[in-house]
């Protein structure tokens, strides 16, 4: 298991990275205001922190209660991630329509395109983060190599 330390990191870089690429993308792009943007990025990237904190650990209790281990296989990474935005997709959407003044459909329409931003960034950044920062070794008897 991960400590909260290593969660708080894994979070916050996750978040900073996200939000660089992101705000001039917004920006750029889209013609969004940078403050009002970089504004929303950062009520939403706070709110995804929170959400990622608390569902990295849920599921890595759930999975270690379901399989003995925290390590991911490739298919189990790819739920994670996806479930993990399906979460943010509910909880962000009437946000975004409120911040931006658009319509529900809009912000989903435009939801979907920083989903997938997100469920691809999510995937690389967490194996790159686990090669990176490893799970310690755990206790005899628990499955450690990321195969398993």
């Amino acid at each position: 298991m991960r400590t909260p330390a290593d969660r708080v990191r894994h979070l916050l870089l996750f978040e900073v990275s996200a939000l660089a690429i992101l705000v001039p993308i917004g920006t750029i792009f889209f013609g969004f205001d940078p403050l009002n943007i970089g504004s929303l990025g950062i009520t939403t990237a706070t709110i995804a922190a929170v959400w990622n904190y608390l569902y990295n650990w849920g599921f890595d209790h759930a999975l270690k209660r379901l399989t003995g281990s925290v390590h991911k296989r490739m298919r189990v990474r790819v739920l994670h991630a996806v479930l993990f935005e399906l979460g943010l997709v509910v909880m962000l959407v009437p946000l975004i329509a409120w911040w931006l003044d658009m319509t529900l459909w809009e912000a989903l329409v435009a939801d979907i395109a920083i989903v997938v931003f997100y469920v691809v960034f999510a995937f690389v950044y967490n194996i790159i983060y686990d090669r990176v920062f490893p799970i310690p070794e755990g206790t005899k008897g628990e499955k450690t190599s990321l195969g398993s």
